[in-house]
């Protein structure tokens, strides 16, 4: 298959390159907001580049008519969302402008999996299902990722593409481009802390690691699927189907360092806006796209310790 990833040099981007770019013909676009290709020589020979601003339209037409995609996993975006409050026209115009971009250049009939995020939902007890549960975002993240989503259906009829939107839940694992809560608390242990500064503990998260989640794009993109979806995406969640809230992390990040570790809740770093839980209701993702998640939460805060490559600035490959 020739497939497109955008925001291939990013968190998630960069794992489902890895396993593509062996298989298929693969295109990887990325700006590089932040930082360098991180790809062994070897790596980068295995798959074709291209450095390019989603919102640079003449662009993106070009780079997608010349490469003639089957699939299009589209990954890029600003998803630190208190960068997205910071930036706000930033985060409008990746995440709605250049997605609608992607989707103009896009040929008809292609798959399109759009990554989207589970801060559409409004906030709930119970988990979230595609089709149950009330959509409310909170945040400028949130309402970005629905305008996005909004523009996917459009083009979806207008287009006879075949599309996915995946609702993703938090990632977790090496390869971490932003300061979101785990790579934060890694870094103080790390430094040798045993106090932690943190700020909002007790909202409970469904964390997903990062490989299930490039597993679950790369079955979205290339398992085959039955009927018609020409008029309208399919939508699913990709989360763990578990939640544990950051007190619990710590609990566990301190049985597995065998260190006994405690919370200092800092009001500098608590956000006045957080909803108290998000649960991925995650039945539909397995049954259309045979995908299942294979790292429990302690695997994975393992993995994670021993290989904290997040909290570094990313300046060279990651072997």
């Amino acid at each position: 298959m020739r497939l497109v990833v955008t925001g291939a040099n990013g968190f998630v981007g960069a794992h489902v390159l890895r396993a593509l770019a062996p298989l298929h013909d693969v295109l990887a676009i990325d700006c590089l907001r932040y930082g360098p290709w991180r790809f062994t020589k070897e790596e980068m020979t295995q798959f074709r580049s291209a450095v390019t601003d989603l919102r640079d339209k003449s662009g993106i037409e070009s780079l997608i008519k010349g490469f003639d995609p089957d699939a299009i996993i589209h990954l890029a975006a600003i998803h630190f969302i208190p960068e997205c409050e910071e930036l706000p026209d930033e985060a409008i115009s990746i995440n709605v402008q250049g997605t609608a971009n992607l989707l103009v250049a896009c040929p008809p009939k292609c798959r399109f999996v759009h990554a989207s995020t589970a801060a559409v939902y409004a906030p709930s007890d119970s988990a979230h299902h595609e089709y149950e549960s009330r959509i409310g975002p909170m945040d400028v993240y949130g309402f970005t990722k629905l305008h996005a989503e909004n523009f996917v259906c459009y083009f979806t009829a207008q287009k006879s593409l075949q599309s996915v939107i995946v609702r993703l839940f938090n990632v977790i694992g090496p390869g971490e481009t932003n300061p979101h809560v785990l790579p934060e608390i890694v870094k103080q242990l790390k430094t040798g802390l045993r106090t932690l500064s943190l700020g909002n503990v007790h909202p409970k998260r469904d964390y997903i690691y990062v490989q299930d989640v490039a597993a679950g794009f790369i079955a979205a993109a290339t398992t085959p699927i039955t009927g018609s979806t020409e008029q309208q995406p399919i939508v699913v969640n990709l989360g763990s189907g578990k939640s544990y809230s950051v007190n619990e992390l710590v609990e566990m990040l301190s049985r597995i360092i065998g260190e006994n570790v405690s919370i200092c809740v800092d009001s500098n770093r608590v956000r006045k806006v957080d909803r108290p839980h998000l649960l991925a209701d995650n039945e539909r993702m397995k049954d259309l796209f045979s995908w299942a998640p294979k790292y429990q939460i302690e695997e994975a805060l393992k993995s994670i310790w021993n290989r904290p490559d997040f909290y570094k600035k990313v300046t060279e490959a990651i072997p």
